[in-house]
C-alpha cells in the first residue's frame, strides 16, 4: 500500500513521478555556487588583480562586517575553525595542568584543540534534548585547575548560556563559545559568540556561511584580547621579522574572504529558508516514530544540520541511503569513547546521555536551495521504513 504522504493534506502537491527518483543530497553546494558565481567571480577578480593574497583588503572588510553581525566589537580572520579554537585558547593563556570543561558529543576539534594547548579537557554529559552542554552537569566538573567553560552550539542550536554564564562568572573561568556550526544563531536576541569571552567560527565550506576552503574567525568585545590574537595569528610579528611573541601561522586568505563577503549578504535569507525546512520536516514527520530536534525557548536555531533521533538508526540510514537520499551521523561515537582521549580514563557509561545519542542521531538533507519535492519525498521514504 503506499504512504498516506502520497494524499495527506499536510504534503500535497504530491511530487511528479520522475523527481521521486532522482537523488537527494545531503547538501549541495554546487547549487548555490551557480547562483552566486557571477558575484563570486567579479570578487575574486579583485583579488587576483591587486596581488594582496593573505590578509589583503577583503579581509579587513570582512572582519568589520562580521563583527558587526556578531554583535561584537572585534573580529579576527584565522585560517580555520579549529585555529579559531587553539588561537583563543593560547590568547588566554590555558596550557599544561589547566582543565576545561566542554561537551564530549562534538567534532574532535573541540577537545582536540585542549589537549593540543595541553591543558585537560574535562567532559560534562549533554542535555539529551538540545545535544549541547547540560548547565547542571558543569558544576560538579568544576576543581580547582579548571580555567574554563567551553560549550558548543552544536548543529546549529544555541546552548542553555545563561546558566553557564553565571556559573562561570560566579567561579571566575573564563567563557569560549564554539559557533562552528551555529553562525547567526541567536540566544535571547544575542548573536552566538558575543555572549562569552570570545567566540569561534568556522568557514569550512559545509556551514551555513562557507568559504571556498578552510577558513574561520575569533570574536571579541575585549580590545586586548582581539589585539593579541592579531598578533599571535600572524607568527607573533607587529612588525615584519619583530616577533614580539611566539605566534602561529593562521591568516585568512584574500581570495576566501573575497568570496564571503558576497555570501554574507545572503546569510540571514539563508538560515531563514533552513528554518523554513525544518518547520516542514517536524510537521511532515509527526505521524512517525522519529523525534525531531526541539527549539530552546530562548534560541533561534539556525540548522546547519537537520538531526533526528531515529528507532533502528542504522538500519534507516541505510534504507535511505539505497534510495539515493542523502544522510548522516553527526556523531557515532562521542569523544570521550575515541582513542584519542583515552588517556582521560573514560569507559562506556561514564556519560550516558552522549552516549545514547550517538547510538540514535542522523541527520537528513537541509541546505537553503532543497526543494519541497525532495523534502517530500525524503519523509515518505520514513514514513514508509516504520510503515512497513
Amino acid at each position: 500500500m503506499s504512504s498516506p504522504f502520497r494524499t495527506a493534506s499536510k504534503l500535497n502537491p504530491p511530487p511528479p513521478d520522475s523527481a521521486a527518483q532522482e537523488p537527494v543530497p545531503l547538501l549541495d553546494l554546487k547549487r548555490q555556487t551557480r547562483l552566486l558565481e557571477p558575484r563570486i567571480t567579479a570578487a575574486m577578480r579583485e583579488v587576483l588583480d591587486s596581488g594582496e593574497f593573505i590578509l589583503g583588503p577583503a579581509v579587513v572588510r570582512l572582519e568589520e562586517r562580521m563583527a558587526r553581525y556578531c554583535q561584537c566589537r572585534y573580529a579576527v580572520a584565522v585560517a580555520s575553525g579549529t585555529d579559531a579554537l587553539r588561537l583563543t585558547l593560547s590568547a588566554l593563556g590555558i596550557g599544561p595542568g589547566d582543565e576545561v570543561i566542554t561537551t564530549p558529543f562534538s567534532f574532535v576539534a573541540t577537545a582536540g584543540t585542549i589537549l593540543r594547548c595541553g591543558a585537560t579537557p574535562v567532559f560534562a554529559d549533554i542535555d539529551p534534548g538540545s545535544y549541547n552542554l547540560d548547565p547542571d552537569r558543569i558544576e560538579s566538573a568544576i576543581t580547582s585547575r579548571t580555567r574554563a567553560i567551553l560549550p558548543v552550539h552544536l548543529y546549529g542550536q544555541p546552548a542553555d548560556m545563561d546558566p553557564i554564564r553565571d556559573l562561570a562568572t560566579e567561579r571566575g573561568l573564563r567563557l569560549i563559545e564554539d559557533c562552528a556550526q551555529a553562525v547567526g544563531a541567536r540566544y535571547g536576541g544575542a548573536v552566538v559568540g558575543s555572549l562569552g569571552d570570545a567566540g569561534c567560527l568556522s568557514f569550512f565550506p559545509t556551514k551555513n556561511l562557507g568559504a571556498f576552503g578552510d577558513a574561520g574567525m575569533i570574536v571579541t568585545g575585549n580590545a586586548d584580547f582581539g589585539e593579541r590574537l592579531a598578533l599571535l595569528r600572524n607568527q607573533g610579528n607587529r612588525r615584519k621579522h619583530r616577533a614580539d611573541v611566539l605566534g602561529f601561522n593562521s591568516r585568512m586568505d584574500t581570495l576566501q574572504a573575497a568570496i564571503l563577503e558576497v555570501k554574507l549578504d545572503s546569510l540571514e535569507d539563508w538560515n531563514s529558508q533552513r528554518r523554513a525546512i525544518a518547520r516542514r520536516y517536524n510537521r511532515w514527520l509527526e505521524e512517525t516514530p522519529v523525534k525531531t530536534p526541539p527549539e530552546s525557548r530562548r534560541g533561534r536555531h539556525v540548522y546547519n544540520v537537520y538531526t533526528l533521533r531515529a528507532p533502528r538508526r542504522d538500519q534507516l540510514a541505510n534504507r535511505l541511503a539505497g534510495r539515493g537520499i542523502g544522510n548522516a551521523v553527526y556523531y557515532p561515537v562521542p569523544l570521550h569513547l575515541q582513542g584519542a582521549f583515552s588517556r582521560l580514563g573514560h569507559t562506556p557509561g561514564s556519560l550516558p546521555a552522549a552516549e545514547t545519542a550517538s547510538r540514535e542521531v542522523i541527520s537528513l538533507p537541509i541546505f537553503p536551495e532543497l526543494t519541497r519535492e525532495q523534502q517530500r519525498r525524503v519523509c515518505e521514504e520514513i514514513y514508509d521504513f516504520y510503515r512497513n
